[in-house]
């Protein structure tokens, strides 16, 4: 059906650059996603009242992220003359201390970037490649049908550290050393362990005890996790952090650093070398977009999955999902279908475009979304369509946005994959490496195979929305095969539903598990939604009785952080996500 636009013609055609959310501060919510949200249990004294907490409001500058340390210190950068790269390092570096199951250097990191001065938008992919000794005979060799999840065979050169050296060298207006201040002394000194860190650290602690290196690092004595509220320090994670700040990305990738982690991965059968490292860079990259709803969405082109993203919101698009309401059966029936036939594209294309070819203009065309979008039927669920890895369902990661005074936009992801990565930690660094390289597939005849060299498919996608040539929306949303779910339900929350920015944020999610792997995994073609408490009993039966496997989850459908720049009022509104510990400060 033809979609009829949320926005009344007067105002928008008057207010063109009006962010979404100022457009629509007062949504009306139809009963069933009222009684969606109000599961929550929340009751505030303003519209909507069933938010986890008021939108944040700043003139100046804002940084949301997952930890509330971490966001002051991103914003203390702010208020002392940095930008909003200085901040976004600053705030990456400190979440490396106090959540280093999600995140760290001895990961990867992605960028977009709208650099104000300019005009334009600019994207860094700084992950790293496979070792120059990780061949698909090495593997057959060893028996390994597929990349060992964990363990040091799934290591790939961490990006982290050369994307924090070409975002400052490009746009920094402080030095390094001084965003890499406060975290030092952080992880010196010790910081307390919020709540749901010291779940997720709990959890790890089994595996964690089973490498002396992490068993060191990460557990008090070598034996027991920090439980929350314990002070906690990371000593040789400041050392390696002072190398950088006083050598830059040289310590990592040249000096004492690379020769520890290249050493110890000898020590326990891994395939670095020093080649692997002093060849590694991080890389510029054009962002890619589709226009939904008159809004520019960008997404980091392939060897990432933002891209799904872009091509979910081209398949919903002909849809009035206005009219069927946030929360509703065939919205989530809808969404569940699109995200089937991106992910199968997911599976099959998406790779390094450094080393393969990937038709990146064609996937994210509106003709083809109009071709695959053939194959949606509102009334039943597809069974046709492959499943996949559940390997891919639970990645840790940390998402971090910041806008400046200057307006200066800074979408930031940065992961070591699964919780403390590879589970392997060389004793003398002082932090864990990613496990990425898993993500290869040993099939010779896929465009994800691992070759020596080459840049695994990646999850960790950062996003950004412009209208006429100007930033609306930095945002994303951390966790696995989650990411892109989660970039188009916050987005259809905002454009769709006329929520706002913290709202969009805390209504219930649903998920889709079982897409074909790019791996090269499949599955049984259905696959299961999960869906949050706050989708109604009666919600999930209607969906059953159209194919689907439905159940109820808690966790794993996301981190959410945003920030809306509101070019009217000369304001920023930003939002934190309420399953996390983090927080939105603005001066």
């Amino acid at each position: 059906m033809p979609y009829r636009s949320p926005l009344p013609g007067l105002l928008s055609s008057l207010l063109p650059f009006i962010a979404v959310t100022v457009l629509m501060t007062e949504p009306v919510l139809d009963a069933q996603a009222q009684d969606q949200t109000r599961q929550a249990g929340y009751d505030r004294p303003v519209s909507p009242s069933n938010q986890s907490r008021s939108v944040v409001v700043a003139k100046n500058g804002i940084v949301a992220t997952s930890h509330p340390l971490a966001a002051q210190t991103g914003l203390d950068i702010l208020k002392s003359g940095g930008n909003a790269v200085d901040a976004a390092i600053a705030v990456n570096a400190m979440l490396g201390v106090v959540e280093p199951m999600s995140n760290g250097i001895g990961g990867d990191l992605y960028c977009i970037y709208w650099d104000n001065k300019s005009k334009k938008l600019y994207g860094l992919n700084a992950s790293g490649r496979s070792p120059y000794k990780a061949t698909r005979e090495y593997f057959a060799e060893q028996g390994h049908r597929e990349i060992p999840l964990f363990g040091p065979l799934a290591w790939s050169v961490p990006g982290c550290v050369s994307g924090w050296q070409a975002l400052s060298e490009r746009f920094g207006s402080v030095p390094l050393k001084k965003s890499l201040a406060p975290s030092i002394h952080t992880a010196r000194e010790g910081f307390p362990v919020s709540e749901v860190i010291a779940h997720y650290w709990n959890v790890a602690a089994p595996s964690l005890a089973e490498n002396p290196g992490s068993a060191a690092t990460y557990l008090l004595d070598g034996k027991r996790p920090p439980a929350f509220g314990e002070i906690y320090r990371l000593p040789k994670l400041a050392d390696s952090y002072q190398l950088i700040a006083e050598q830059g990305a040289d310590a990592f990738y040249r000096g004492r650093i690379a020769q520890e982690i290249v050493a110890y991965s000898d020590k326990v059968g891994g395939l670095f070398s020093m080649k692997d490292f002093a060849d590694h860079q991080a890389t510029w990259v054009d962002p890619v977009s589709t226009n939904y709803r008159g809004y520019d969405v960008w997404e980091l082109p392939p060897n990432g999955q933002g891209i799904a993203a872009l091509q979910m919101l081209n398949l919903i698009e002909p849809y009035d999902v206005k009219a069927m309401g946030p929360g509703s059966t065939d919205w989530l029936h809808l969404f569940s279908e699109a995200k089937k036939l991106a992910f199968e594209d997911r599976a099959k294309f998406y790779a390094d475009i450094d080393a393969v070819d990937v038709p990146v203009a064609e996937l994210i065309s509106k003709e083809y979304a109009q071709q695959r979008g053939r194959l949606i039927d509102m009334h039943r669920a597809n069974a046709n369509v492959k499943a996949g890895d559940p390997k891919l369902q639970n990645g840790d990661t940390v998402y971090l946005t910041v806008v400046d005074k200057d307006r200066n936009c800074c979408s930031f992801i940065q992961s070591i994959f699964h919780g403390f990565g590879s589970k392997v930690t060389p004793p003398e660094v002082g932090f864990a490496i990613q496990n990425r390289g898993a993500l290869f597939s040993l099939d010779e005849d896929h465009l994800n195979r691992l070759d020596p060299h080459k840049r695994p498919f990646h999850t960790i996608i950062p996003a950004m929305v412009t209208k006429d040539d100007k930033p609306v929306f930095s945002y994303g949303v951390m966790g696995g095969d989650m990411q892109p779910q989660g970039h188009v339900q916050i987005l259809v929350n905002l454009l769709d539903f006329g929520m706002n920015v913290q709202q969009a944020g805390d209504v219930s999610r649903i998920r889709h598990l079982g897409s074909s792997s790019p791996r090269g995994n499949s599955g049984d073609g259905l696959g299961i939604v999960e869906v949050e408490s706050g989708i109604p009993d009666s919600i999930v039966k209607e969906l059953e009785s159209r194919g689907h496997r439905v159940r109820r989850s808690v966790g794993g459908f996301g981190g959410y952080q945003g920030i809306l720049i509101d070019h009217q009022h000369g304001v920023l509104h930003g939002a934190t996500e309420s399953r996390k510990d983090g927080t939105a400060v603005g001066y």
